[in-house]
């Protein structure tokens, strides 16, 4: 072995997650440490975010699926939306009937895609369970399209690393890694326990994987960009980490 090279053990992935922890459980919980801590919260976010990309994430890794009967009771799934939060109101696009979702950035075949064509192409549909990084999880049935379908058809350019997903909910935005974005159960959802989404839920579209944490499921979806930089993200700007893996 060379000198000054190892491989990392699980001691040191302890270490990393007593180091990295912090930043997650701070950023949780609304406060941002201030002036003093905010550089060293957000360098230990960082940490999280190369952890949990680089070494922890594997796209062969499938997240276990469970019979329909052990779904949550709809009741106790909660719902949450930027826009309700604020007005009392779910958002909905100024014209359901005329929604599309525009997919484009570095791409050879920029495309908008209505919810009709979207049902259209091969789907996907497993129940698993949600996790929020508020500590609840639930568990649910959902349906799409493999966003790896829709990657095919539009084409990435090489230069292509990352995607940003744009929303209808108050601006609400994030990125993700392209290979996350990959992963055989990432879809863009149109059901959830066997009907179409409701717009509590995210209607007429919305990001889907039990590979994320649920602020990175992007809802109410308007626009989807391939990218050569990393996106940020409306938490994600606020210090959650940006990777936000299961």
């Amino acid at each position: 072995m060379t000198d000054g090279v190892r491989s990392l053990t699980r001691r040191d992935f302890f270490r990393l997650a007593a180091v990295a922890g912090p930043a997650s459980v701070v950023a949780a919980c609304g406060w941002d440490g201030g002036a003093v801590l905010e550089p060293k919260l957000k360098a230990f976010s960082r940490i999280n975010d190369w952890v949990g990309e680089n070494i922890l994430f594997s796209p062969k890794r499938m997240a276990k699926e469970f019979a329909v009967s052990a779904r949550t009771v709809m009741q106790n799934f909660p719902t949450y939306s930027i826009t309700y939060n604020r007005t009392g109101s779910f958002p909905a696009p100024d014209n359901l009937r005329d929604w599309s979702l525009e997919v484009g950035g570095l791409v050879r075949n920029p495309m908008r895609l209505s919810l009709q064509a979207l049902e259209t192409l091969p789907s996907l549909s497993y129940t698993v369970k949600h996790h929020c990084v508020e500590g609840w999880t639930a568990v649910g049935t959902w349906t799409g399209v493999p966003l790896s379908t829709v990657a095919a058809l539009v084409d990435p350019k090489p230069e292509s690393r990352y995607l940003r997903f744009d929303s209808f909910d108050s601006l609400y935005y994030n990125g993700w890694d392209l290979a996350s974005a990959m992963h055989p159960q990432t879809i863009l959802a149109y059901a959830y326990n066997d009907r179409p989404l409701m717009m509590s839920r995210g209607a007429p579209l919305r990001l889907y994987s039990p590979v994320k944490l649920g602020y990175k499921l992007t809802k109410y979806l308007t626009t989807m960009t391939f990218t050569e930089d990393r996106p940020g993200g409306y938490w994600e700007d606020q210090g959650y980490p940006w990777f936000g893996g299961v």
